[in-house]
């Protein structure tokens, strides 16, 4: 039997739901409700954790484990992630339309766990060890699918007023994601490249090796919260809520408040937005350590560790930039936010434009004063690497340096800009397609995003190899100057489903 209660409020920031009034009926629905909501933050957070966990150390870990690495290969294996979820989101999505949201849900998180074990273990093989780094992201991409579901059910458990305020409280956990994992890399750094060995199951526990076990650890907690607190539930756009038994019957039931059509044109012009807001982050989280290392002559370790604080430091500056969108966005409206955060993006590449007669130390000086030191080295296994800029990437002669102020600043303003862009983008898109279910919808744009970040790494990981910062940047420029004459030509259309059908929300 359905069940409805009226909810108008819209949720601070992880508030608890006992802000809301006790006297109001069935109140035990609307408690089961945001407590399965905060279930999908926890999910999201503890994806997000999964991903940054691996991802400063990534690099290092390849070149470790595989000399013939490069950093095209470095291109591949991020992508691979991207790839992974690009298949698996509309999957997902069309799962959780037709089933409860708890079975693809703990289904994919069972594949991440399993490829975090398989990236730990990738060591291990005589040969070919970059291939299964490869193969164990791409694996770890498709679990993290799942993303759909989430956002799916999100949508669908909150009413419109609610949905900003939900939306964004799913990015700050997010951030805070991204914010705990580089800091728990950063901490696990200090075990060292050697670490020590496990031998009863064949395990070295090292810095590269201990992230993705701990992420092992958090899906499996991941996994009791879905079984265990999850609830399906569904609202309309008023507020309204029911509890949903997946049967035959309950299938199709969506309500009159469905009636009317999707803009088309609006869904393609989001999904096409959202394409360049991940394309965006993307080439920035690809690029950060073999950047930082080439610019800076940081070690390998060096990278790890001052990548992974600044990384952190960005996901609490996230943190506080989600709140900031909850009240513009109630002030101003969705579209001038995300304009802006278009902007600031543009802002952001551009200062990462390499200018000046500085030019960064190349790696050969190291190489022929240490030629010596390097063999013997070599010879005993031991750590001196040197460091600078490849020389085999010839830009490092003639292309000025990035200085450490430029890719502080540049950090900071698309730390702001990529949040208020991703909270923006799937909650005009949630509110564009209104209370029809969006599992298939929110897995198509799941989808654009992850076929951004597999063609962003690839592309960048060339473009910088071969022409270097100052063309990789300057396309980035370009393409968001696309981006927001893409938004402006269509602002009038991305609007919420009810006001398109001439519908009022008290």
């Amino acid at each position: 039997m359905a069940q409805f209660i009226d909810s108008d409020e819209s949720t601070p920031l992880l508030s608890d739901e006992s802000n809301s009034d006790d006297s109001q009926p069935h109140d035990e629905d609307y408690k089961s409700r945001w407590r399965s909501i905060r279930v999908m933050y926890f999910t999201m957070f503890l994806s997000s954790v999964g991903f940054t966990l691996v991802i400063t150390s990534l690099w290092p870990y390849l070149q470790k484990i595989d000399d013939s690495t490069n950093a095209t290969f470095l291109g591949w294996v991020v992508a691979a992630y991207s790839l992974g979820q690009m298949l698996a989101s509309p999957i997902f999505g069309l799962w959780s339309n037709y089933r409860p949201h708890r079975e693809p849900l703990v289904c994919s998180i069972i594949i991440n766990l399993s490829a975090n074990i398989y990236y730990a273990y990738a060591y291990l093989p005589r040969t070919n060890n970059k291939f299964h780094v490869l193969i164990s992201r791409a694996f770890v991409g498709f679990g993290a699918g799942n993303v759909a579901v989430v956002r799916s059910y999100v949508a669908g458990a909150t009413s419109l007023k609610e949905r900003t305020s939900a939306m964004a409280n799913m990015s700050a956990c997010q951030a805070l994601g991204f914010i705990l994992g580089p800091a728990l890399q950063a901490c696990l750094s200090f075990i060292g490249e050697h670490g020590v060995t496990v031998k009863a199951i064949d395990l070295q526990l090292n810095m590269y090796t201990a992230p993705a076990l701990l992420a092992t650890v958090f899906c499996f907690i991941n996994i009791l919260l879905v079984v265990l607190v999850l609830r399906a539930h569904r609202v309309d756009e008023c507020g309204r809520i029911r509890a949903i038994n997946y049967t035959s019957e309950d299938g199709d039931d969506i309500g009159e408040e469905t009636e009317g059509t999707i803009d088309k044109i609006a869904v393609l012009t989001s999904n096409a937005l959202f394409f360049v807001v991940m394309f965006v982050f993307a080439v920035y989280e690809t690029i950060a350590t073999p950047l930082s290392m080439d610019m800076f002559a940081w070690t390998r370790k060096e990278a790890v560790l001052y990548n992974g604080i600044i990384i952190c430091c960005i996901g609490l500056q996230s943190v506080l930039v989600f709140l900031a969108v909850k009240v513009a966005s109630e002030r101003v409206g969705d579209r001038p936010v995300f304009l802006a955060g278009l902007a600031i993006i543009f802002c952001g590449f551009f200062i990462l434009l390499p200018w000046g007669n500085h030019y960064p130390k190349i790696q050969w000086a190291d190489l022929k004063n240490n030629s010596l030191v390097s063999q013997m080295s070599k010879a005993s296994n031991s750590s001196i690497e040197p460091t600078g800029c490849p020389y085999e990437q010839t830009w490092c002669q003639y292309t000025p340096a990035i200085h450490l102020a430029q890719y502080i600043s540049s950090n900071i303003l698309i730390g702001v800009g990529y949040p208020a862009c991703n909270v923006m983008s799937y909650t005009l898109y949630s509110k564009i397609l209104g209370p029809k279910p969006q599992g298939v919808y929110m897995g198509w744009l799941t989808a654009s995003g992850s076929g951004a970040r597999t063609v962003a790494p690839v592309f960048v990981s060339q473009a910088y190899t071969i022409l270097g910062p100052r063309w990789a940047f300057g396309f980035i420029c370009g393409m968001v100057v696309v981006a927001i004459i893409l938004l402006s030509s269509v602002y009038h259309r991305l609007v919420t489903f009810c006001v398109r059908h001439g519908r009022t929300i008290q």
